[in-house]
C-alpha cells in the first residue's frame, strides 16, 4: 500500500547573484574609503571580501558605485578571514 502526502512548501530565500564586483565600504559618512569585491548578493545580504587584511566594523555602508551618493547601510553577520557575510539593514 503507498501512501502519498502532500509536502509543505518551503519559503526560500531568492538565489543569490554570483558577480566578482568592486565595492566601497564607507565609514565615518562617506569620509573614509576601503575597496572590497562582492562575491554574491541577493535581496537581504551579501558576501564581500577584502584584499588586505583589515578591520571591518560591525557597522558600516557599502558603495557599489564610487562617489555615488547611494549607499546601503550593512551589519556584518560572519567573518572568516578576508571574507564577510553581511546583511542589509532598512
Amino acid at each position: 500500500m503507498t501512501v502519498i502526502e502532500s509536502r509543505a512548501r518551503v519559503q526560500r530565500e531568492p538565489r543569490r547573484q554570483l558577480r566578482k564586483k568592486p565595492a566601497w565600504i564607507t565609514v565615518d559618512s562617506g569620509m573614509t574609503k576601503r575597496e572590497c569585491f562582492v562575491l554574491d548578493v541577493s535581496p537581504g545580504g551579501a558576501r564581500i571580501a577584502t584584499d588586505d587584511a583589515m578591520d571591518v566594523r560591525d557597522k558600516f555602508e557599502l558603495a557599489l558605485v564610487p562617489d555615488h551618493p547611494k549607499r546601503e547601510l550593512c551589519e556584518v553577520v560572519w567573518r572568516r578571514g578576508k571574507t564577510y557575510g553581511i546583511k542589509f539593514l532598512p
